[in-house]
């Protein structure tokens, strides 16, 4: 019976999957104590540390940790000509980090985030819990009312063997991820409630994706995971990982792959400064609704079967759609182009 053939499927896929190790990705300006509190789970992992602003500034990382540490001027020797599609002055120079991993997941996190606390006190392991959740299959194509926890009844049975899942969206206690006129008019917004589920984003539809606590399949779907050009000498700011959250769901939903979002959460404890993130954000919030329109309606070749197949052509059709908005998108879809071709070599 076909729900059986299902049932074997998911077995067989979870007992076959390779036990990879997964690298952790930290973009930072500062020393990073913050990693005392992650020890019991970081520790036993590989760290790439990619330091932005100042190369000639030391940044102290706590002993007992392996890691390698990457600067502005390890960045250029490395890539030469091509650096300049690693973002300075914003956190999407992790992006460097994922070209230097050679783990099959890859964990991404921000220096201002630390371990939650279930609501019975018990620690979160998020290493753990994203792991888990690109271990599942996803099920995009039809909605389960009681999320990824088990299939309710009038669940089709032929759906129910899923896909391959390629992307681990994690959230986040006490300070939630706004833009800058939700934060200006909320200021003592904070988030205290954890939900105890991870859903799939169904297929077709978009999400803003966050980078503090980010996990992915670098086989699947790392070459999509370009955080773009922002930060110094580029119009906006504080949406690398928006732009990368994007392109990546329309390639993994192109490619039939899944995008998984909730546990684990994370605690987020620094708050930005509004004004600040305004004069980042105030081109992309007005960009973003013809962004959005593009990416909903986009559609990829028949012919394009990987993501960095995928990846290039989206780089075209961005620029023959989005020129219009700015000239700063021809400029992004080229180094779209570069960045597939640092992921090959």
């Amino acid at each position: 019976m076909e729900w059986i053939t299902a049932l074997k499927t998911t077995k067989s896929y979870l007992s076959e999957l390779e036990v990879d190790s997964m690298d952790i990705v930290i973009p930072t300006i500062r020393d990073l104590d913050f990693l005392e509190e992650w020890r019991p789970y970081f520790r036993d992992h590989h760290l790439i540390i990619v330091q932005d602003g100042d190369p000639s500034r030391s940044i102290e990382v706590p002993e007992g940790f392996n890691y390698d540490l990457y600067d502005r001027n390890d960045i250029e020797d490395d890539l030469g000509d091509k650096s300049w599609v690693i973002s300075f002055k914003d956190s999407a120079c992790r992006c460097y980090g994922f070209l230097k991993s050679d783990s099959r997941y890859v964990y991404t996190i921000d220096d201002d985030c630390f371990p939650a606390k279930r609501p019975n006190g018990q620690e979160i392991n998020s290493l753990a819990v994203h792991r888990e959740n690109l271990e599942k299959r996803s099920h995009p194509h039809f909605f389960n009312t009681l999320y990824d926890q088990m299939f309710v009844r009038g669940y089709p049975f032929s759906y129910r063997k899923g896909v391959p899942t390629a992307i681990s969206h994690g959230l986040w206690l006490n300070i939630p991820d706004l833009d800058a006129p939700t934060q200006m008019a909320n200021p003592n917004m904070r988030n205290e409630k954890y939900v105890d589920i991870v859903q799939t984003i169904p297929k077709g539809t978009l999400y803003p994706m966050c980078g503090m606590n980010l996990a992915f399949d670098r086989e699947l779907i790392g070459p999509a995971m370009y955080f773009g050009l922002m930060g110094e000498g580029y119009p906006w700011g504080r949406y690398d990982d928006m732009w990368a959250g994007w392109c990546s769901k329309v390639i993994c939903d192109h490619l039939d792959y899944g995008v998984k979002s909730g546990k684990p959460y994370i605690r987020h404890d620094r708050a930005s400064d509004w004004r600040t993130n305004f004069k980042k954000e105030k081109n992309g919030i007005i960009w973003q609704e013809e962004i959005i329109r593009f990416f909903k309606n986009v559609e990829i070749s028949d012919s394009c079967e990987d993501a960095s197949s995928c990846y290039l052509e989206l780089a075209d059709k961005v620029e023959d759609n989005l020129e219009s908005i700015d000239d700063y998108f021809v400029e992004l879809a080229e180094a779209m182009r570069v960045w597939i071709d640092l992921w090959k070599r």
